[in-house]
């Protein structure tokens, strides 16, 4: 074998670099473990806050060491396979920013009656329109009043020097345009520095491009309240005095001898517990530790060491009284002395300050602020500034955001980074007052309780006109040029999509998706072994590599493992044996052709290369338009699927050429067989007149999709999920069985007889509740209404009454384990986002197939047999829901489409691959004959590879739970189908395009 040194170096280095990746989630996993163990009582119960405070205290300290190399546990965290939201648990939101509010504001809050109308019919477009609003709403004002001038409504004080009453409209849709980018920028910012002060592991925060919509993660978050009024709250900037900390000596000497105070008469309380002989009435070590330390307990052996320094010298209470009040160090930065703490530290010492007694030496002019991001400060440690502000009488701040006329990034006269900002009259009368009265001082701009700069005023400015210079990036010029305007216009986010999962139901999820992996990958390793003897061994030793290529190259991405990826893994196992099926039914056909062992070995993999190739890369195309397209679930299974076809087509391919020149080594006389006993002579030698049979196929096919689509009308069109419809949707748990008919007919009441779906989910003591109630109000009122609806109707069917949470359940409660919502507006997105895939799909195919076979034919008949194939399944839901399974059309759903558009083609090229071979060694033959042993002489190829694919599926139906069944569903038909349309359609349609040439031609 040519190039086997340099397979497996490759294999080495890829399964060092998976075994690296990997190592941090084992490590993560063994933390967790620690940290749930020391969290957990004598009687078994879990104090979820200790074992946060454990993890806490390890975030920033070394827990792996690694050939030397020390990582913190953040580091692990940041390193390990994370699992989605499905798995884990917690909220998934989507915010849009709202242009309405930003236009308005930018008019000054015209009441111009074209300009009104214009902004209400731009938002009903908007329902149907792929366009930008800021496209439709000049659409729509120029409908309303053709000749009239937008200058007439932005020219105004708030646009004094950008726009005036000549402006054109295109220069003032361009301003328009910006705003509104410039709104959604600064409104993740806003939102990143909420988030990651939320106090959640691994958030996730990104802009969804072209959308203007924002999308949040909050693994292990289930309280919907907070997090709506976290990421929904108007942001609040200010502009606040800073004292420096010669200023401050007095106040923190106060705090200082305070809490030394405090703690050496503790130490004398339990230095007296050590020796009373009666332990009753006295503080044991933890008990006075818990009171010095808070929440967070150190572990025995540090309560231990603490007690020791206590019991010792009082220099042992000055370390303490360090580590809580004072300074962990502080850097001098000329003029000023700067207050920096260690991170870790910094919840200890805002429970300080909020202690009433450290509270009354605060004088009431003072107020303190955390900056919003860490530095490297001595020995390498994270730490935060603390800045002390000053207080006017009323407790409010000189400045507030809105005096912000605009605010953009520049360089000073050094041509550093700095942000010139720009103020209205009244902010410019006080910050002249205000920069004159503090030369040589900083102000600190505070935006939602955290200080994002402090720059010092070198002298007093009269006209509102600032540069803020320091040493920042240009990116960090940027970001603060939007913080600075994000008090100037409002710009409202509001929660388009929303979905909850309780922790019970990531739980179960995981469950499911390990049972599915295991209980497949049992199976096809038997068959493998059972049908291919050594060869299958072989085959499952790629598989294995397979799996672990995956999952190590998912955590080296630094992609999560969701519900949907741990379909495309079970779906993988059963596609990556099609790669050997097709080398080893090669290889048995070679040999059955009188060829010598190593011969047929290396025939094999040479004639299956091209059809190796062609079945992957159309499969690997549909994964890409799926991700591309796609959003949310369908980007995780996409990205599963893409690195499985892609690692099991190196080990199908090379590791297992790798193995099976290992296995030959003796040449001819080498024990490797590629057929057991009953599986030598299955399948070969057929000679069955496929074509001959088309006309039946077509009649079967017109009737099953005709039929199905007569029940679709009936049964009032496609049982649309709230992912296409909008809505919103509940899974409510009991401790007992409901039945989901009568509480449909008594909860739709409750829905103003609104669309109302209720139906069993997974156990009959779950259902999942649908309604399209308030569907296109957006609100978080009409979230908190709807809910309420939902909660009383339930209670008025059952007498039982709701609860929170798990612990609280009994068999006269019922809770809430998971919740969605989509907007009606992201719905339409949605769908039309779907539509678009299934279509550029379709003609991805069809230029794949044209390029590589060169006929037009080719290309024609493999897109009619893949939308033969949608057809099918379409049909086949609306059969299933005769027979009282229900399935909804949902992303989740489409997905399943393109993975059976990207089956089926792999199917049909292995034929078509064929079919090419035979026409260029047999010429002379008719097209109808070449066709037939095509199929003839794939058959077994085909049939093999659909029976493992379908066990997987089969298999991912039964245990893959209730939220991929109608996935599992789809793809038991699709592949079916799939199979019998690359065998009765694809191929025979090709011979109808192709009439009029009948032979062969000898030149070929």
């Amino acid at each position: 074998m040519k190039n086997k040194g340099f397979i497996i170096t490759l294999t080495v280095i890829i399964t060092v670099l998976c075994v690296y990746y990997l190592s941090f989630t084992f490590v993560s996993g063994v933390i967790d473990k620690d940290a749930t163990e020391f969290a957990t009582d004598t009687d078994g119960n879990l104090d979820f806050y200790k074992k946060q405070a454990y993890l806490d205290s390890a975030w920033n300290e070394p827990v792996y060491n690694l050939l030397g190399i020390k990582y913190t546990y953040k580091d692990v965290k940041d390193t390990e396979l994370s699992l989605g939201l499905d798995l884990q648990g917690g909220m998934h939101v989507t915010l849009e920013v709202s242009p309405v509010d930003i236009i308005k504001g930018l008019s000054g809050n015209s009441e111009n009656a074209a300009f009104l109308q214009a902004l209400r019919m731009a938002e009903e477009k908007q329902k149907e329109s792929q366009s930008s609003f800021t496209d439709l709403f000049y659409e729509s004002y120029k409908e309303v009043n053709p000749n009239g001038k937008l200058s007439s409504i932005f020219a105004n004080a708030a646009n004094r020097g950008r726009i005036s009453l000549e402006s054109s409209d295109e220069d003032i849709m361009q301003i328009i345009s910006n705003e509104v980018d410039d709104a959604i920028d600064r409104s993740f910012e806003i939102l990143r520095t909420r988030v990651d002060r939320f106090g959640t592991s691994q958030p996730n925060i990104q802009k969804l491009p072209g959308t203007g919509r924002i999308q949040v993660e909050l693994p292990g978050v289930d309280n919907r309240e907070r997090v709506r009024k976290l990421l929904s709250g108007v942001a609040k900037l200010e502009f606040w005095e800073v004292y420096e900390l010669q200023e401050l000596a007095n106040t923190l000497n106060a705090i200082n001898n305070k809490v030394v105070e405090e703690n050496r008469l503790r130490a004398a309380d339990l230095e007296s517990s050590e020796v009373s002989e009666s332990g009753e009435d006295s503080e044991s070590t933890e008990d006075v530790l818990s009171s010095l330390l808070g929440d967070e307990q150190p572990t025995d052996t540090a309560a231990e060491d603490l007690a020791a320094q206590l019991r010792g010298d009082s220099t042992s209470v000055d370390s303490l009284e360090s580590v809580m009040a004072s300074p962990l160090f502080a850097l001098r930065q000329p003029p000023y002395y700067n207050l920096f703490y260690n991170v870790k530290d910094t919840s200890k010492i805002n429970r300080l300050l909020a202690r009433p007694e450290i509270r009354a030496l605060i004088p009431s002019n003072m107020k303190y602020y955390w900056k919003n991001k860490t530095i490297e400060g001595e020995g390498g440690q994270e730490v935060l500034e603390l800045f002390f502000v000053k207080v006017n009488s009323g407790g409010l701040p000189r400045l507030t955001g809105e005096v912000i006329i605009d605010a953009r990034p520049d360089f000073d006269e050094k041509g550093s980074p700095s942000v010139s900002m720009q103020m209205n009259a009244t902010g410019a009368k006080v910050w002249k007052r205000m920069t004159g009265e503090n030369l040589n001082r900083r102000i600190a701009i505070v935006l939602d309780g955290y200080v994002y700069s402090a720059p010092n005023v070198i002298t007093e400015i009269p006209n509102g006109n600032s540069q803020i210079t320091g040493s920042f990036t240009i990116e960090e010029s940027h970001d603060l040029a939007n913080i600075l305007k994000a008090g100037k216009l409002p710009a409202p986010t509001r929660i388009v999509e929303e979905a909850v999962i309780g922790p019970t139901l990531g739980k179960e999820a995981q469950k499911q998706g390990v049972i599915s992996i295991v209980a497949g990958l049992v199976i096809v390793v038997l068959f493998m072994v059972a049908y291919y003897s050594k060869g299958g061994v072989v085959a499952n030793i790629a598989l294995v590599f397979n799996i672990f290529f995956i999952l190590g190259i998912l955590a080296q991405l630094n992609a999560a493992l969701t519900l949907p990826g741990i379909a495309g893994i079970v779906l993988t196992i059963g596609m990556s044996i099609d790669a050997n099926v097709l080398i080893f039914e090669r290889i048995r056909e070679e040999l059955r052709g009188g060829s010598s062992l190593l011969n047929a070995i290396s025939t094999g993999y040479s004639k299956a290369f091209s059809s190796i190739i062609d079945a992957n890369v159309t499969t690997f195309l549909i994964g890409a338009i799926m991700y591309a397209l796609g959003q949310g679930p369908i980007k995780g299974f996409a990205t599963t699927l893409m690195i499985g076809i892609a690692s099991s087509f190196f080990s199908a391919v090379f590791i297992t050429r790798v193995v099976v020149t290992w296995m030959t080594k003796k040449g001819e006389k080498s024990k490797i067989s590629f057929d057991t006993f009953w599986s030598k002579n299955l399948l070969i030698n057929m000679k069955f007149d496929f074509m001959s049979k088309r006309r039946l196929a077509y009649l079967f096919s017109s009737i099953f999709i005709i039929a199905g689509f007569v029940l679709i009308v009936m049964q009032g069109g496609l049982n649309l999920g709230v992912d296409f419809k909008g809505g919103r949707s509940f899974v409510v748990a009991f401790d007992n069985p409901v039945a989901a008919s009568d509480l449909k007919t008594s909860i739709q009441s409750n829905f103003e007889n609104q669309g109302t779906e209720v139906k069993t989910y997974g156990a009959s003591n779950v259902v999942k509740i649908t309604t399209s109630y308030l569907v296109d109000d957006e609100s978080a009122d009409a979230d908190s209404l709807v809910e309420s609806a939902m909660i009383h109707g339930v209670t008025d069917f059952t007498g039982f009454s709701y609860v929170a949470d798990e612990d609280n359940m009994n068999e006269n409660s019922f809770m809430i384990e998971g919740s969605s919502k989509v907007g009606a507006t992201i719905a339409d997105d949605i769908k039309n986002a779907s539509m678009e895939s299934v279509i550029f799909s379709l003609i991805v195919i069809f230029l794949y197939i044209l390029v590589r076979f060169r006929k037009w034919q080719f290309g024609l008949g493999a897109v009619i047999a893949l939308f033969h194939d949608t057809l099918f399944v379409l049909a086949a839901f609306a059969f299933a829901r005769l027979f009282g399974k229900t399935f909804e059309i949902d992303q989740v759903f489409i997905a399943a489409m393109l993975t059976i558009i990207g089956y089926s083609i792999n199917d049909t090229v292995v034929v078509f691959d064929r079919v090419r071979e035979n026409i260029q060694l047999k010429p002379g033959t008719s097209f109808y004959k070449v066709f037939n042993e095509a199929l003839n002489s794939t058959i077994s190829r085909t049939l093999i590879t659909s029976l493992t694919t379908l066990i997987v599926v089969l298999v991912l139906l039964i245990f893959g739970g209730e939220v991929l069944r109608g996935f599992s569903f789809a793809l038991l038909i699709g592949i079916l189908v799939g199979t019998y349309s690359s065998i009765f359609i694809a191929t025979p349609v090709v011979l109808e395009l192709d009439k009029k040439e009948r032979l062969v031609k000898s030149n070929a």
